[in-house]
């Protein structure tokens, strides 16, 4: 049998529907009647317990896992309103899947990384081929987490963990987490692969510094006070002056971050997202998703459309000569919520969609999101990262 593979989806808003239409679509394009494993990705405009009741019924109660997004990708239809779900029906005797969920995020990530690791500790062979996760964004400290699973997963080799952040369209309010029958927020939903099968996979930023290097002068963990000796909201102000920055500060979130120096390792990139400014009202501080120590060197950046598009050709190539002859069977797609309707009218995203999925795979099913954070591997180091498109192919 090998595997086999469909993504069904839909947009209808009555989540039964939906659920069941969507899942209906899957098997029928896998040419299944059950599968073994289920992905479901879907926006927040749903009852979630009611749209996850549909997909489990309709899948006859296939192990299942997956998370709320800012919006949904199933080939080249990728849809960013408040009602649309994903769903890929997965059988295969080649491929294994132990899925399960951890919670508690907020109050503490590393204990629930240290918790996916003792739940996997039986899971665990040679056969491993990497990690899927789908965290609350509003919740997990990745660094934290990924601190904890790591130093309490034994591996005999590297295990790479794929994934994103689960998000609730720009709202920032409740992400879902979606595990069996469970809809939880404040969790990570996870699921192991096991098996015989080529993963290929490839990472690419999308943004281009705007200024010269800015030292971080001081700050505590993740929260920024002083760049340059100056407060870091004056050097904001340098860039967007405005000056009801701080009320308006949502309007120029997703197009303002901080970029740092690429570690060695990063083959093709020369700087790195590592933070989207969050401003602190109270004291005019900054807090970002990566923990930063003073004398740091950063760069403010900007999205930037010519770096996306030549960084999607750039990850197919990659894709393509890790794959070899092999043909991929699945793909997934996890890419930024900035990169999607905030940066593309929905006729240059179709486009830039239809290429991409004609270089990698144009008859692969292909599954996926828009995230609050995307992860994925380099050179054996797993990471969350934001602006760019993490994106998997099995074969």
């Amino acid at each position: 049998m090998a595997t086999k593979a469909g993504v069904g989806m839909s947009h209808h808003h009555n989540p039964s529907i939906a659920g069941h239409e969507a899942a209906e679509q899957a098997l029928e394009n896998a040419g299944i009647s059950k599968p073994d494993f289920v992905f479901m990705f879907a926006s927040v405009g749903y009852d979630q317990h009611s749209l996850l009741r549909a997909v489990r019924e309709t899948t006859e109660g296939a192990p299942l896992t997956g998370c709320s997004a800012e919006g949904t990708i199933g080939g080249e239809d990728a849809d960013e309103s408040n009602f649309s779900v994903v769903v890929a029906a997965i059988s295969s005797d080649e491929l294994q899947w132990t899925n399960g969920i951890a919670t508690g995020l907020r109050a503490d990530s590393r204990a629930a990384g240290q918790q996916v690791a003792q739940n996997l500790k039986r899971d665990i062979s040679s056969a491993a081929m990497g990690l899927f996760v789908f965290p609350d964004a509003l919740a997990v400290n990745f660094d934290h987490f990924v601190s904890g699973l790591e130093t309490n997963l034994s591996t005999e080799h590297f295990l790479p963990l794929w994934g994103g952040a689960a998000g609730d369209n720009f709202a920032r309010r409740q992400t879902y987490q979606y595990y069996n029958d469970e809809v939880v927020s404040d969790g990570a939903a996870y699921a192991l692969l096991s098996g015989e099968a080529q993963a290929a996979w490839a990472i690419s930023h999308g943004c281009i510094p705007i200024g010269n290097e800015r030292i971080v002068t001081r700050c505590q963990g993740n929260i920024i006070y002083e760049i340059d000796g100056k407060p870091i909201l004056e050097v904001i102000k340098e860039y967007i002056p405005d000056p009801d920055l701080v009320a308006n500060w949502y309007r120029y979130a997703l197009t303002l971050a901080l970029c740092f120096k690429a570690p060695e390792y990063f083959e093709g990139e020369e700087y790195i997202v590592q933070g989207i400014p969050r401003i602190n009202k109270d004291d005019g501080s900054v807090t970002i998703q990566t923990e930063v120590t003073e004398g740091t060197s950063v760069w403010f950046s900007s999205r930037d459309k010519e770096k996306l598009a030549t960084g999607l050709d750039r990850m197919a190539a990659q894709i393509r000569h890790q794959l070899g002859d092999t043909q991929p069977n699945l793909v997934f797609q996890f890419d930024c919520a900035s990169r999607g309707k905030m940066m593309f009218r929905d006729q240059e995203r179709s486009k830039l969609l239809e290429q991409f999925r004609h270089s990698v795979g144009p008859d692969a099913p292909w599954v996926g999101f828009y995230t609050y954070g995307e992860i994925g591997p380099v050179a054996e180091h797993n990471l969350r990262h934001i602006y760019t498109a993490v994106v998997l192919t099995l074969g």
